[in-house]
């Protein structure tokens, strides 16, 4: 029961991922380790559907969990405190960073030709972010049911491929506004386009994830490392005065020892995340 419950609290991590602005699911499965797992039960489900089932069926309770509680809170906090808000989702993402460093050297020792793989996500990444700036977001008369099956096809990049938001995709695509509060109304007109896109998408980019990781393991995650950097860009908040700036900077600062302090708390109790 105890590791039932770890997994649900998992996967309500992961699927808060898929709602907050600028963090990934993947991220979530890389920081829990069970992001290689996870693409193998899915893909290999049919060749030990008991274990399979056994392992996906709680992360999929707490990914449902996360992604509805998630919604209705984000869009008040984001309204009420978005300095605050957004400071304690860039503290969570630096305070994983170590998490992502362990993880791609944990195969081989560092190479300085790495660090080609890490600026050249870093700037994508950040090329995304300002490019949003220059796009024109369709109007709701141009939106139709392709559009938001492709719309999910491209938000499963971010699902899929840790340290990629797929909140920032779907703010690039227009619609980011749309898909959370289709998801706080059950808007099902909306939801079920894109969750044939995303299905779609999903099964394509896990193959393609997996044979990355199987063939390029090192190079593949430190650019994830370089997405994770690139996103937090997205978050920061307009700061008007010493006080924000010193607000944001001690939300930051509380996430970041939080995400540390639960970490101790997890071991001391025996549970590994």
């Amino acid at each position: 029961m105890k590791v039932f419950l770890l997994d649900v609290l998992k996967g309500i991590a992961i699927g808060s991922g898929a709602i907050l602005p600028g963090i990934s699911s993947g991220v979530f499965c890389v920081i829990f380790g069970i992001y290689e797992k996870l693409l193998d039960s899915i893909l290999n489900f049919f060749k030990n559907i008991r274990q399979n089932i056994k392992f996906l069926f709680p992360i999929a309770i707490g990914a449902t969990l996360g992604i509805l509680l998630f919604s209705k809170g984000l869009n008040y906090s984001l309204y009420h405190f978005p300095i605050q808000t957004k400071s304690i989702f860039i503290g969570l993402i630096l305070g994983s960073l170590p998490s992502l460093i362990r993880e791609a050297n944990k195969k081989t020792t560092f190479k300085l030709s790495y660090l080609l793989f890490f600026s050249l996500a870093l700037l994508i990444g950040i090329g995304c972010i300002f490019l949003e700036n220059y796009l024109i977001p369709p109007s709701l008369q141009n939106i139709n049911f392709l559009y938001f099956v492709i719309c999910g096809f491209c938000m499963s990049i971010g699902v899929i491929v840790p340290g990629v938001s797929s909140t920032i995709i779907l703010m690039l695509l227009g619609i980011y506004d749309i898909y959370l509060a289709s998801i706080s109304n059950l808007y099902f007109p909306v939801l079920l386009p894109l969750s044939i896109g995303l299905i779609i998408g999903g099964f394509c980019f896990m193959n393609l994830t997996k044979y990355l990781l199987d063939n390029y393991y090192a190079p593949t995650f430190y650019s994830i490392i370089g997405f994770t950097i690139g996103s937090i860009f997205v978050l920061l908040p307009s700061l008007s005065s010493v006080t924000e700036v010193l607000l944001s900077f001690l939300c930051c600062v509380l996430r970041i020892l939080y995400y540390y302090f639960a970490k101790i708390v997890m071991h001391l109790v025996y549970i590994k995340i």
